[in-house]
């Protein structure tokens, strides 16, 4: 029993050691689990409230980011180079679309959009439920899909005339869109006054069946007075006073005359390297042959 009690017995200076020891750890449980712990868990708080709004706030750049990369609808015409590459479409075809909208032609079906761009079907089928054409050129489409009324025919007195017509008097009369009837008067001033009905179709944007109703109420009744030039005596200067010449085609035109001899009828201007047999009809209501 002596063996046994001497294991437990501990001499008074250890024993007031540790009780000092046991005193100093009791005070700095107390200090751990009452003051420091109040005043972390303030500052933790702040700290996940701050790092709760960061993430929020990075989440709401990440959606931002997400609905403006999502694609909308939208009008072919109108595409631009960033707008291209979304939809994945290479330079080449991006450059076609350009080069066609350059020349003040519009897209106006998907299958103009493939025509022109000659993008492939399968990436034709995947942007093009997203083309948005204005609500006209749906209404042009459904009036195809009917049958034609046929125009009241009309005699050149009850006819108003083209050359002298408003814009706003087009547009009731034939109902076409507004920007199309001011481009037919902003045409008329451009050339000085229409010498003849055919002009119409210098008109862009203005189709056949709408270029026919216009006809059906207006024609040109008081043309522009002009004098009529013998293409194979005229001069340069001559040649540009033609609204369907530029500088750079008069002198191939008279360069091609000069070097031919003379030409005997109009159709022959169409070896010229760039020159357009369409406008052949509108370009002799300024020149004549002889």
């Amino acid at each position: 029993m002596h063996t046994i009690k001497s294991h437990f017995e501990i001499h008074s200076r250890f024993r007031n050691g540790i009780f000092l020891l046991s005193i100093l750890l009791f005070i700095c449980v107390l200090i751990y689990f009452f003051y420091p712990k109040s005043q972390n868990s303030q500052q933790d708080f702040v700290e996940l409230t701050k790092f709760q709004h960061h993430v929020d706030s990075l989440k709401k750049i990440a959606q931002e980011k997400k609905n403006d990369f999502r694609l909308k609808p939208f009008n072919p015409n109108f595409i631009s180079d960033y707008k291209g590459y979304q939809l994945g479409l290479t330079p080449d075809q991006l450059d076609r679309l350009f080069a066609y909208r350059n020349q003040d032609k519009w897209i106006n079906s998907a299958t103009d959009f493939k025509n022109v761009t000659q993008v492939s079907d399968s990436l034709l089928a995947a942007i093009s439920p997203l083309f948005k054409f204005p609500k006209w050129i749906k209404n042009n489409r459904t009036h195809k899909k009917h049958k034609k009324n046929k125009l009241p025919a009309r005699s050149f007195d009850q006819k108003e005339d083209l050359a002298v017509v408003s814009a706003k008097m087009i547009q009731e009369k034939v109902n076409i869109p507004d920007f199309i009837a001011e481009r037919i008067i902003r045409y008329r001033e451009k050339i000085g006054g229409f010498v003849g009905d055919t002009q119409l179709q210098d008109i862009a944007g203005l189709y056949n069946h709408q270029r026919k109703k216009i006809l059906s109420f207006f024609t040109v009744k008081t043309p522009r007075n002009i004098k009529r030039i013998n293409i194979n005596e005229a001069s340069i200067d001559q040649l540009i006073e033609v609204p369907y010449f530029d500088f750079e085609m008069a002198l191939e035109v008279r360069d091609f005359i000069e070097d031919n001899q003379g030409i005997s009828s109009f159709e022959e201007l169409g070896k010229i390297n760039g020159f357009s047999l369409e406008k052949i009809d509108r370009i002799a209501l300024y020149l004549k042959l002889n």
